[in-house]
């Protein structure tokens, strides 16, 4: 054996050179002033545990205590997850339109864990997947490391932000290997109807292109709005959908996240048998969270679901009432998860560029952070996440009107 180095000289590989958060580039230009007389407010970190006014329910962490003290929740769990976590997960979504058995459910760690396994089972290298625009950029991201291109259908803000159905037709071709859709949407807000979704479904069933469904924030709705399971309503599509306890469960830090298995006419089979192989990677999530699966479900008051919803329709109906009084913004009315599109009508302002510009400067005068609608592929918007407190949401909406007055024309 030989070699010719003579020095040091390492790379990192060219998946690492890959991992790009889009986020984080652009977030990277706001600055926050430390002589700041005002306190900081964010609104930008999809998070609902950060301000305090959403906490678990007692009964969640009695589950995850009774494993703790039990002793047998600390050794390495099946890398796809034990059977009372997959047989609960399994059980707690079944439907008698889509039924569900242990063997179609693979945990995950947390929801981006789930969609890593998904883009990585479906897609490979020189295929292509489709992505909502507006859309959570770490979708792009997960594609990127998997030399996957990404091509985006437009949403539409004046229809809910509906997915622009023809724009999604023209975007597949022979190597579309997946659309992806959210509902409900992360940075949107928006929840589609049974007849927009059945839309979506018909599309893919015409070209036989199969679905990933990120479902993070089911039934996390509100007003009339209903959430319907993606895979309740085909009999023909594949379907991987995602979830996680993350968001309607209030604890995004757990990490367990997991994939429901749709098969259809066993076109899945081998999908099915490769997310099984993928899951020996990471050789299971969390065993003790994911033991106390099974009781979480079971002994969760409903309660506890209502009062989150509530609390997130109280501060909807705030953020919409607030910011439509300001003068150049246009809010998209939100039907669910915890976020509010917000349109800048950059003409009425005298000094603003963009919604980088905005968030740039509207942090730097006023400390309030939002983020700017590039960090998902739509300019001249920004994102609201609505789960602040009532009195920080009164308090930073008060100071964007200042700071739009300010620049306004």
């Amino acid at each position: 054996m030989s070699s010719d180095r003579r020095s040091w000289k390492i790379q990192p590989s060219k998946v690492s050179k890959q991992a790009h958060n889009p986020i984080r580039a652009i977030v990277d230009k706001l600055k926050v002033d430390p002589k700041s007389k005002k306190p900081l407010i964010s609104l930008s970190i999809g998070d609902p545990t950060i301000t305090g006014n959403f906490n678990v329910d007692p009964t969640i962490n009695e589950a995850v205590i009774k494993q703790l003290i039990g002793y047998r929740s600390n050794g390495y769990p099946p890398a796809d997850g034990t059977l009372q976590a997959r047989t609960a997960v399994a059980n707690h979504h079944n439907h008698p339109n889509a039924p569900l058995g242990p063997n179609d459910v693979i945990l995950a760690n947390g929801c981006s864990g789930a969609l890593e396994m998904c883009v990585n089972v479906l897609c490979d290298q020189g295929r292509n997947i489709l992505l909502p625009r507006p859309g959570f950029s770490l979708y792009e991201t997960l594609a990127a490391t998997r030399f996957v291109e990404t091509k985006y259908y437009n949403l539409i803000p004046e229809r809910n932000w509906e997915a622009d159905l023809k724009h999604m037709e023209s975007l597949i071709d022979s190597n579309t290997s997946a659309i992806l859709v959210n509902n409900p949407s992360n940075p949107c807000g928006s929840v589609y109807s049974k007849e927009h979704l059945t839309a979506i479904l018909k599309l893919a069933e015409k070209h036989h292109v199969p679905i990933i469904a990120d479902e993070i924030y089911c039934d996390l709705v509100f007003g009339k709005s209903v959430f319907y399971p993606m895979a309740t309503l085909t009999s023909t599509v594949p379907i991987l959908s995602v979830g996680g306890l993350a968001k309607k469960w209030l604890v995004p830090g757990w990490r367990l996240g997991w994939i429901t298995i749709h098969d259809r006419n066993g076109v899945f089979k081998d999908i099915n048998e490769g997310l099984h192989q993928l899951s020996q990677i990471i050789l299971g999530p969390n065993s003790l969270i994911q033991n106390a699966i099974p009781d979480i479900f079971d002994k969760t008051p409903e309660s506890f679901f209502k009062a989150t919803i509530k609390q997130l329709q109280e501060n909807v109906d705030l953020s919409m009432k607030e910011v439509s009084k300001i003068h150049g913004l246009k809010p998209v009315q939100p039907q669910g998860a915890m976020y509010m599109m917000v349109g800048i009508e950059l003409g009425k302002f005298k000094d603003i560029k963009s919604d980088v510009d905005f968030s740039s400067k509207l942090l730097a005068e006023e400390n309030v952070v939002c983020l700017p609608g590039e960090c998902f592929k739509y300019p001249n918007y920004v994102r609201f996440v609505i789960t602040p407190t009532k009195e920080q949401l009164k308090e930073a909406y008060k100071r964007i009107a200042i700071f739009c007055n300010n620049h306004r024309k």
